[in-house]
């Protein structure tokens, strides 16, 4: 994993984040996982507890800046 700080832009986009993940090693991007899961879990403990999603039936809006 490279450990390295970027202020551009064109590294912000998703192909970019996709290449950057893609570049990494299973044994490295299972760790990612696993930091993700912790981190998940210390914010919300009660997260196992949950049940599944469920699809909805309301309507999703956008909002966006102009």
């Amino acid at each position: 994993m490279k450990k390295e700080v970027s202020h551009s832009r064109e590294e912000e986009s998703i192909e970019a984040k996709t290449r950057w993940f893609r570049s990494l090693s299973l044994a490295e991007r299972m760790d990612l996982f696993c930091s993700f899961t912790e981190l998940a879990l210390e914010v919300n403990p009660k997260l196992p507890e949950l049940k599944d999603a469920q699809q909805t039936k309301r309507r999703i809006r956008i909002v966006s800046k102009t």
